[in-house]
């Protein structure tokens, strides 16, 4: 499921904009349905512009029933009434991506112990560790999240260690019931004031297995990543 909103905060239409010959969103996509393993890939959105987008083009689409306050809940509402077992979330803005991830992220749930699955990446740009557009990811050492934030964590106080600092990357894989549980929970609190959804499945003592991936491309959240996105393409 790829959950996609017309109207962002800070890049409105973003989904819509070329990159190359094809919009974000189309990107996104093909590139989810290329990977093969999927038994069925939808874009969920609240737009006619972007369901136009994707149907018109030979892909399949769901209109949302209702406003949502995030793509999970959008994925959730989708869902809700299919027979399936694995859902993943594939964020609208990542044109690149690519199968080797995603099957990571998959063969974590043969441990029947993991509800919610994600992915990160190693960040090593100071500017990006600084950004908050960027968000950072703390584990422990089963690789179990144990704070999502904006800022840079962990705070780099002693300057003889080298930290390790990871980028989340906005890829979920959910078990259904995981999801749906989601859904029934009211926002919390550092989710509000952060405006990082899975911080929901942290305050409700749901850790989220993370997995590292080699660079998953460029997240288009800004012009200036539709930029770098180009010059990647």
């Amino acid at each position: 499921m790829i959950p996609a909103r017309y109207a962002a905060t800070r890049f409105p239409a973003k989904l819509m904009q070329m990159l190359g010959n094809k919009t974000v969103i189309r990107h996104t996509y093909d590139n989810t349905v290329a990977t093969n393993l999927f038994d069925d890939v939808f874009v969920v959105t609240d737009s006619e512009i972007i369901y136009n987008e994707i149907t018109n083009n030979g892909g399949k689409a769901i209109m949302s029933k209702r406003s949502h306050e995030s793509g999970s809940d959008r994925i959730a509402e989708a869902v809700a009434d299919l027979d399936i077992d694995i859902v993943v979330n594939v964020q609208g803005d990542e044109p690149f991506v690519k199968r080797e991830p995603l099957e990571k992220l998959l063969e974590v749930f043969n441990d029947n112990t993991v509800q919610v699955a994600s992915l990160m990446q190693i960040l090593t740009d100071e500017k990006s560790i600084a950004d908050p557009n960027y968000v950072k990811v703390a584990v422990d050492k089963n690789m179990n999240s144990l704070m999502f934030s904006r800022s840079p964590i962990p705070y780099h106080r002693d300057k003889n260690i080298a930290p390790t600092y990871y980028e989340h990357i906005g890829v979920y894989a959910f078990k259904k019931q995981a999801l749906i549980n989601f859904t029934n929970w009211q926002i919390t609190p550092l989710e509000a004031v952060e405006k990082v959804e899975c911080l929901r499945y942290l305050e409700n003592g749901v850790s989220l297995k993370m997995v590292v991936t080699n660079y998953m491309g460029v997240e288009i959240d800004t012009p200036e990543d539709l930029v770098k996105a180009a010059s990647l393409l």
